[in-house]
């Protein structure tokens, strides 16, 4: 009897309950939808600071900012459409964001990339 009430617990629901729920329904897909607004907000301000900064350290930082606001809102994007594509351009861009940050810093430091 125990056996039967805890399969019961754990089973899926009724297939009348998760025909009515919508795409974009979930708890999850609202979250992720909101999380996309922000960090669209977040771009802007970075955007913002990239153009207004006062100083080449700041621009630099704001764009290292920027581009780790663009890979969160690639991997929301992919997570609100489910594709897995976004994932790997997320990716792509972590790299070359990377590199180009160690190059700019460089650049101020030394004024000079090739060593």
């Amino acid at each position: 009897m125990i056996l039967e009430a805890a399969t019961s617990l754990a089973s899926p629901p009724p297939m009348a309950l998760a025909s009515t729920l919508l795409p974009g329904d979930t708890l999850v897909d609202k979250a992720v939808t909101v999380s996309l607004y922000m960090v669209g907000i977040a771009l802007l301000l970075s955007l913002y600071r990239l153009l207004r900064g006062p100083s080449v350290p700041d621009r630099i930082l704001a764009l290292d900012t920027l581009y780790v606001n663009t890979i969160a809102a690639l991997i929301l994007f992919g997570m609100q459409l489910h594709s897995a594509v976004y994932f790997e351009a997320a990716l792509v861009i972590a790299m070359l964001g990377f590199v180009g940050t160690v190059m700019l810093s460089k650049y101020v430091l030394r004024r000079d990339i090739v060593e």
